[in-house]
């Protein structure tokens, strides 16, 4: 194959910066076909009464209009930020337990850090169902255990309350996912260098003021990337809920997501379902923009 010959007259920065331009190009042709494309048919959608079969209708601002009067929109509202603001706490919390558990580079320490990390391989979805056949009243692991120690009458439908739902989902989330977390912490511990530690100990301070003014503030970056992933992902939560509960019981955990696509593919409103994306989409931002402001580097 021949090369042009206009390349040929090209400049040593001209030639790097076509360069550069190839190696992107694909890059941006995923983010557009995946990203852009999708997120601009989901703002038209949103602005028209878009059924999956039949005509199609420009609605104007009336899908988002509607949103102020969905009960069960603003009911599943409630119940993701309620979701986020306790599922948050323990992921983080236990992912810094464990990064400092295992941070030391000691013998078989790779055994402990690859124990922890294992629920994060298996698929959210597999991991429902293996919680759904432990919490089983018949033939789940956890009743078992209960009845043989005496400390509960009779098998009990841990998913069947309102109140016992949401904390196995919570506990199935925390064991699934700490992991994850664990690893971005114990990236960020091992940045910090063991001097400083060891200079703060010679000047007396103990394990809190070395955990306050060199631990923490020296991992900003990670704790912000954490906290950021860790609700996002409780936000968008839908697998658990769709696996585990359905829904239920009585409606008690049913996710903004999983509203969204009851609408969309169940009761086939694309447009409603649509606009209720967009308005997620915005409250992503504005808490992960929060997030940033508050976790911001600060001279």
């Amino acid at each position: 194959m021949s090369i042009p010959p206009n390349t040929l007259n090209l400049s040593w920065t001209q030639r790097r910066k076509l360069t550069g331009l190839l190696f992107v190009l694909p890059t941006v042709a995923f983010v557009t076909v995946f990203f852009i494309i999708p997120l601009l048919m989901t703002v038209y959608m949103s602005f028209h009464d878009w059924p999956l079969f039949g005509e199609r209708a420009f609605t104007g601002l009336k899908n988002y209009s509607e949103l102020g009067k969905d009960r069960q929109y603003l009911k599943s509202l409630d119940f993701t930020f309620r979701y986020t603001l306790l599922v948050t706490p323990p992921i983080f919390a236990l992912g810094f337990i464990l990064a400092s558990l295992v941070r030391r580079n000691l013998r078989f320490i790779g055994i402990f850090r690859t124990i922890f990390f294992l629920p994060v391989v298996i698929g959210l979805g597999v991991s429902s169902l293996l919680w759904v056949w432990m919490l089983d009243d018949r033939i789940g692991i956890f009743n078992k255990i209960l009845l043989d120690l005496n400390l509960v009458p009779k098998a009990q439908l841990f998913l069947g309350r309102p109140n016992t739902a949401m904390n196995v989902i919570i506990l199935s989330v925390v064991w699934k996912t700490v992991g994850f977390t664990m690893i971005l912490l114990l990236a960020g511990l091992q940045a910090i260098p063991d001097e400083l530690y060891e200079s703060a100990e010679v000047d007396g301070a103990g394990y809190f003021r070395k955990l306050f003014y060199i631990t923490l503030p020296l991992m900003r970056r990670f704790i912000a990337l954490a906290l950021i992933l860790s609700v996002i992902g409780s936000v968008l939560a839908f697998d658990q809920f769709y696996i585990m509960t359905r829904g239920g019981p009585r409606n008690s955990t049913i996710s903004i997501v999983y509203w969204i696509f009851n609408n969309s593919f169940t009761y086939f409103k694309m447009g409603y379902g649509s606009a209720m994306s967009i308005v997620l989409l915005g409250i992503l931002v504005a808490l992960t923009g929060a997030q940033f402001y508050v976790l911001r580097e600060r001279e």
